[in-house]
């Protein structure tokens, strides 16, 4: 058995990552498109009914961080760790710190008021936890969060700011 080839790589991680700055699991990914924050429970009582709910007080808020790029959010696909899936089919332009709420329910988008809706009254986003992933139209990704209501919340208001 051969220890010490193990543990020279194990120290030799752990110095990469005690050097750079980030843990060896952590990912960032480049990428100007990144979500800033979710209100993954809505507020009142959870409703999907298309006449009386409140699937459209959940959101994604998904902001361009790039300082002289425009975004088209065409193609781009949002998902939930289940896989439950949602796909700019419209072009959408983000102007550099523009930024574009993804609402549930049925609604008008509009650019002027920066909303997009599914179209769907199911909610995407679980209350307890979930995982938030950002494709571009290459199947890269652009950004991933994962979230737990008694993890990640701090106030309990049912939203987490990811980026400023």
């Amino acid at each position: 058995m051969h220890k010490r080839p193990v543990l020279a790589a194990l120290i030799a991680a752990g110095t990469l990552a005690l050097l750079s700055g980030t843990p060896a699991q952590a990912a960032e990914y480049h990428s100007a498109l990144k979500v800033r924050g979710i209100q993954y429970d809505a507020p009142g009582r959870d409703s999907n009914s298309c006449s009386s709910g409140n699937t459209d007080a959940e959101y994604l808020t998904i902001k361009n961080y790039s300082s002289s790029a425009t975004i088209n959010l065409k193609g781009y696909v949002v998902k939930d760790a289940t896989g439950n899936r949602f796909t700019f089919t419209a072009s959408h332009t983000l102007q550099p710190g523009d930024y574009v709420k993804l609402r549930g329910g049925d609604g008008t988008d509009s650019d002027r008021r920066n909303v997009v809706y599914r179209d769907s009254c199911n909610f995407l986003w679980n209350n307890d936890r979930d995982t938030v992933y950002l494709y571009k139209p290459s199947g890269s990704r652009s950004d991933v969060h994962a979230y737990t209501k008694r993890g990640s919340d701090a106030d309990g208001n049912g939203y987490i700011r990811y980026h400023r």
